[in-house]
């Protein structure tokens, strides 16, 4: 924020945009592929594992659109932002395993070679890499950004800004 007011400078709300709808771009898509087995060259509509992602990118959309509202608003963050945004480093933590996941499944292609695997294993799996780890990458800075734009949860400064009978 600008030291002398409360308005964030224009450049970090650019960023910040770019962060907001880089990952409102990027989730759906992972979440269309996240039924997509690389083995199989199918979908999967009816594992249930395939239905945790979906869910769980549920909290970072909500976690996006207060950041979003709080900047907007010029607010402070609250409590409620704060149990957010403590949701979203376990969210952080499944997404990290899903890179793993994904790049180990990468990794076993020499494993199976002789097996039939279909031609698209190796675009589709990086793209599904690549998409993974940009999506780590938003979701860690759009923490800092959170930070940059909104501070840090001062709860003096949020008990003090805060009016219950409004």
């Amino acid at each position: 924020m600008n030291p002398n007011t409360n308005i964030p400078e224009s450049g970090s709300i650019k960023a910040w945009k770019i962060c907001y709808y880089g990952t409102l771009g990027i989730l759906p898509l992972l979440i269309v592929l996240n039924f997509y087995g690389l083995y199989s060259n199918q979908f999967y509509f009816l594992k249930i594992d395939n239905y945790i992602f979906p869910l769980v990118s549920v909290l970072h959309v909500v976690f996006l659109h207060a950041i979003r509202f709080r900047i907007h608003e010029q607010e402070y963050p609250d409590t409620v932002m704060r149990n957010v945004e403590y949701g979203m480093y376990a969210v952080l933590m499944i997404y990290i395993f899903k890179c793993f996941d994904t790049l180990y499944i990468l990794m076993s292609y020499d494993d199976f070679s002789a097996y039939l695997i279909p031609d698209t294993f190796l675009p589709v799996g990086v793209l599904i890499l690549i998409l993974q780890i940009f999506l780590v990458m938003l979701t860690v800075y759009s923490f800092r950004q959170r930070r940059s734009l909104l501070g840090s949860y001062d709860f003096d400064q949020i008990d003090k800004n805060m009016n219950s009978w409004q």
